[in-house]
């Protein structure tokens, strides 16, 4: 059966071995590194998924809003975004619609720098969390697993 997802060319490629948590990434031309630190079984030698994730989220974050305000010719200079990530109990969020179990939790936090109004301020801030990185975090997800074909290590 041929889906989308097998009939056309990856976005990302990871590639490891079972010997250590280090994975190779290839983003079409572009190479990075994954890895857990050592205090959790890994070598280091790269961000771990939470990092990506967040870093993910906060890139795209100050994109969307240095876009809105050049071309809203906006006296934005600089953009800084702040990410953590943490797990809450359920019961502790007060804005949350699950009450029990334990949830994910990003905390960010924006400083924009330049000459802005309040206003000005205020909007970007707004059009920062409609990123489309936000958006899909926020949103449902739907992934969709399959095994590739099996290969045989001869």
């Amino acid at each position: 059966m041929t889906t989308q997802a097998n009939s056309r060319t990856a976005d990302v490629v990871v590639r490891g071995n079972a010997r250590s948590f280090e994975q190779q990434i290839a983003v079409g031309r572009h190479s990075l590194v994954a890895d857990e630190p050592v205090n959790a079984g890994g070598g280091d030698a790269g961000p771990d998924p939470y990092d990506y994730l967040l870093s993910a989220l906060g890139v795209c974050t100050a994109m969307t809003a240095g876009f809105y305000a050049r071309r809203n010719k906006l006296p934005l200079e600089d953009i800084k975004v702040s990410l953590w990530h943490s797990r809450i109990y359920a019961k502790d969020c007060e804005e949350c619609e699950t009450k029990q179990g334990m949830l994910d939790r990003i905390d960010l936090e924006v400083e924009l720098t330049g000459s802005l109004s309040e206003a000005q301020h205020a909007k970007l801030m707004e059009i920062a969390a409609k990123c489309p990185v936000h958006r899909t975090l926020t949103s449902e997800i739907n992934i969709r697993m399959r095994a590739a074909p099996i290969i045989s290590a001869s």
